[in-house]
This record gives structure tokens, C-alpha cells and sequence, in this order.
């Protein structure tokens, strides 16, 4: 069984790049014990362009 963990990033409107250090996040949490699974970039601004992206976490946790 799988737990996941969804972190939200916002991408600037102008210069298409995210606002957070993704990749200091990425680490962050592989040191946690986390799996990077996907990342998510919906099309919610003018002209398709992704105003923000889903980092998708996924961790193995023991069946009790």
C-alpha cells in the first residue's frame, strides 16, 4: 500500500518558471523517505499556459 503527498507549486505568469525551488524540494523530501511520482501541470491560465504544478509524492507504508 502506497500513502501520497501532493505539494502545490505556483509558476510565474510572466516567465513560465516556478516560484519555488523545485528541485531543493524534491530532495527535501526524498531524504524524508519519498518517491517522486509524477508532476502534475494542469493548463489553467490565458492560452493554456500552467499557472502552477503538483509535485506528486508517494511513500510504501506497512500493512497492519
Amino acid at each position: 500500500m502506497y500513502e501520497y503527498k501532493f505539494v502545490k507549486i505556483s509558476v510565474g505568469a510572466f516567465s513560465g518558471s516556478p516560484k519555488d525551488d523545485y528541485q531543493g524540494i524534491i530532495h527535501e523530501h526524498a531524504r524524508q523517505g519519498w518517491k517522486l511520482h509524477q508532476i502534475f501541470t494542469p493548463p489553467l491560465g490565458a492560452g493554456g499556459q500552467a499557472v502552477s504544478m503538483e509535485l506528486i509524492f508517494e511513500k510504501e507504508v506497512a500493512n497492519d
